[in-house]
């Protein structure tokens, strides 16, 4: 079996537009994605190699791209599964519950599963944020700015919970041309995002000074001190007036530490009959593939247009595959007054072992609150 990376010239025909097709894929941002694939990896087996074995750990899902692969589990119970009927990660459950194997020539695609779930609960809750920006006519100007910090590589080290208070943190400066802003060799002590205007980005090299590039509207620049403690590796000097956007390095650092959120265990909750509501903030793909019985769909990224469905004098559960999604929602209802708990032991619902039976052949819908059988 052998690997590559999604983007080499050996593998020009899987691109974005394809993966776009795929679930939970489909309901992330191109720029969250791109992220996603930059370190995702390509397999190809021949009829007969296997994909794994039961029992195996990896972190990884897979997506099958073309071909055919068995899917045995320890009873001898075998699914066959064909890439051209299949848009879903391929049983994604860990340890794996099966064997498999390639019945014909296949290609995968194999990406990070840690990865992929917290860039998806990012994405969604930028989603959700920026319908809630975008119904403030007070905030018209500042939503293009917003979305572009929210999609920057540096502010995914945050947990996705705290992705609504990063701009709390940020304080405004206005700037002058020709005012430098960073020096190399100073250490820093905060990270700057470009809300207007323009700047240079220079580095001395002995004794003389080399232009890096012109940076505009949109970028982030001093990063490397909120990560590291290594000195500034080079100088930015504005070139027009600007706004910048500042986040300084200790507010940084606090947003990495994700808030409580109040929890309730799978065990309490099947104790609990048909009160609280249990709520599903997977896709819809994922929902109806399996859920808990008698819970609603309703997807993070659908929250921020959903929510007005539930009551504010009813009790919700949220779940979702891993957990996170579930809590980044849970926070956000939260403050939105929902009365509402995080599924705290998300992934053993959907283990091998689990001891709720799922529904595939029912689906319910939020009825003045409440869960009702949908059509």
């Amino acid at each position: 079996m052998s690997s590559a990376n999604l983007f080499s010239a050996s593998h020009p025909e899987i691109d974005l537009a394809y993966t776009r097709s795929l679930t939970p894929l489909k309901y992330m941002s191109e720029a969250h994605l791109e992220v996603l694939l930059a370190s995702a990896q390509m397999q190809y087996l021949y009829a007969g190699q296997n994909v794994w074995r039961r029992g195996t750990m990896d972190g990884r899902s897979y997506f099958l791209l073309f071909g055919d692969l068995a899917l045995d589990n320890a009873s001898g119970t075998s699914i066959t599964l064909k890439g051209r009927d299949s848009t879903a990660a391929i049983a994604p459950n860990e340890p794996r519950e099966h064997d498999v194997t390639a019945l014909s020539d296949c290609a995968l695609l194999s990406l990070d599963a840690a990865q992929m779930d917290k860039l998806l609960c990012w994405s969604q809750v930028a989603d959700y944020l920026h319908t809630k920006i975008a119904r403030d006519r007070d905030m018209d100007e500042d939503v293009e700015w917003m979305m572009q910090v929210l999609h920057s590589n540096l502010f995914f080290k945050v947990p996705p919970i705290n992705v609504k208070v990063i701009f709390e943190h940020m304080q405004v400066r206005l700037v002058e041309p020709g005012e430098c802003i960073i020096r190399q060799g100073e250490v820093g002590e905060q990270c700057y995002f470009i809300k207007e205007g323009s700047a240079e980005v220079a580095r001395q090299d002995n004794n003389s000074t080399r232009h890096i590039a012109n940076i505009h509207a949109g970028r982030c620049f001093g990063e490397d001190a909120l990560v590291n403690d290594a000195p500034r590796n080079a100088s930015v000097t504005m070139t027009s007036k600007g706004v910048l956007m500042c986040l300084p390095k200790q507010d940084f650092y606090r947003l990495l530490r994700a808030p409580d959120v109040p929890r309730i265990t799978l065990a309490a909750l099947s104790e609990l009959g048909d009160e609280p509501v249990v709520v599903d903030v997977r896709s819809e793909p994922e929902y109806s593939a399996g859920h808990y019985p008698g819970s609603v769909n309703l997807p993070l990224h659908l929250l921020a247009i959903k929510a007005r469905l539930l009551s504010p004098t009813l009790d919700y559960v949220l779940y979702c595959s891993s957990g996170r999604r579930a809590e980044a929602a849970t926070h956000l209802l939260q403050e939105d007054g929902i009365r509402v708990k995080c599924l705290s032991d998300c992934a053993q619902l959907f283990s091998h072992n689990t001891p709720v039976a799922l529904e595939s052949d029912k689906n319910y819908v939020l009825r003045a609150g409440r869960a009702a059988p949908g059509q």
